[in-house]
């Protein structure tokens, strides 16, 4: 079968004005597939920022600049059209620009990795790999560390990103020939589905304290300290749009939760930086005064890890030999299960709290192997 990708180099065009946007959307409409794909840079900001869209409808290839766009309703409305389906690579970044910058997602969706884990090959598989896998043909990847926000942008950037999407459709369709082969196609769109839904997650302020180092190590009275100050440092990073370890080091608020200091010779005494110091200092020390005033009942739990329960070694060797039992010979256990989410399910089922949401295993496809995983812990615990 002719691939017409594999004869010729991607050829595109560059579309930096409203009319052009619109002009190319227009013709997108009439399609079924689409190929997506961004560039962007995240350095020092808490937010992603947006070089570049790439655009395949399976005729014309669209570079978008973004920096010269005013109107992106044509685009949004191609994300929106229910009967297109967008064709995307390892797309969880790609997602997170998207929400940022329009507060709308491409769907329905298909993730050409989230597929490859279906077709046996290993997790987080590159799209480079399976180009070359598919169609014998070895991409060059090294512009991709590069200034998207710069411009002009060379020929050489603006040919690698055309690539990106130029071999995404033909990719997709001989992904799709195989998995039509296999029983996972709902499977592949139920993961889909998850990954939309955990782009629009919000990243609740006051919970910020929980995912700093060591957490687990400071008391009630002390992880109140460090919940006011990551819940501040949060909010003042989106303020800034500044990644929250260039407002102050997450370290430091540890420091700052387990000690207490009175003064700002003593923050410099622990290790601040004198930038930090200088900018946040009194702000900081305002908030570790205000706990003083918050009532005991009113601190968070101590973190209890789940790796210093007594059950927990036992328990996770005995799922993982579960999980190898019950996997369909065509998978891979990970595409079940991964640690990570083999520990949830314990935590879920042995610390759950009435607000806790059903973990990832007991949701979707994976839900008649998750309550096959949940029963041997049951057993486990009436056999002790």
């Amino acid at each position: 079968m002719c691939i017409k990708e594999l004869q010729n180099p991607p050829h595109f065009k560059l579309i930096d004005n409203d009319q052009q946007l619109a002009e190319i959307c227009a013709l997108a409409q009439t399609k079924t597939l689409l190929a997506l794909d961004t560039e962007f840079i995240r350095v020092r900001s808490y937010y992603p920022k947006l070089g570049l869209i790439q655009l395949y409808d399976g005729e014309r290839l669209s570079l978008i600049d973004p920096s010269k766009i005013s109107d992106f309703s044509p685009l949004l409305a191609l994300f929106n059209h229910p009967n297109i389906l967008k064709v995307l690579h390892a797309c969880s970044e790609d997602l997170a620009v998207f929400y940022h910058y329009f507060k709308v997602l491409p769907q329905p969706l298909c993730d050409t990795q989230v597929m490859a884990k279906f077709l046996d090959f290993p997790q987080s598989t590159g799209f480079a790999n399976l180009v070359q896998h598919y169609f014998s043909l070895v991409l060059d990847k090294s512009p991709a560390r590069t200034d998207w926000l710069a411009r002009p942008l060379t020929e050489t950037q603006l040919s690698y990103a055309a690539a990106d999407v130029w071999y995404l459709l033909p990719l997709y369709q001989r992904m799709w020939q195989d998995l039509q082969q296999t029983p996972w196609q709902s499977a592949l769109t139920n993961d889909c589905e998850q990954l939309l839904e955990k782009c629009q997650k919000f990243d609740d302020p006051d919970t910020a304290y929980i995912a700093i180092s060591n957490s687990w190590k400071l008391s009630p009275l002390e992880l109140m300290r460090l919940k006011l100050l990551a819940k501040w440092r949060q909010q003042e990073a989106i303020k800034r749009d500044l990644a929250v370890n260039f407002v102050v080091k997450g370290e430091h608020l540890w420091l700052l939760a387990k000690y207490n200091p009175k003064n700002i010779s003593a923050l410099l005494e622990l290790g601040l930086t004198h930038q930090e110091v200088r900018l946040h200092g009194k702000t900081m020390l305002k908030l570790l005064d205000q706990v003083k005033h918050i009532p005991a009942q009113d601190y968070p739990d101590k973190i209890v890890r789940l790796a210093e329960d007594p059950r927990y070694k036992a328990g996770l060797k005995r799922l993982q030999q579960k999980l190898k039992q019950i996997t369909p010979t065509d998978l891979k256990p990970e595409v079940i299960a991964s640690r990570r989410s083999l520990e949830k399910l314990m935590k879920w089922h042995w610390h759950k709290t009435p607000q806790d949401k059903l973990p990832e295993l007991l949701k979707g496809w994976r839900q008649p192997f998750g309550e096959q995983l949940i029963q041997v812990l049951e057993s486990n615990l009436e056999n002790r």
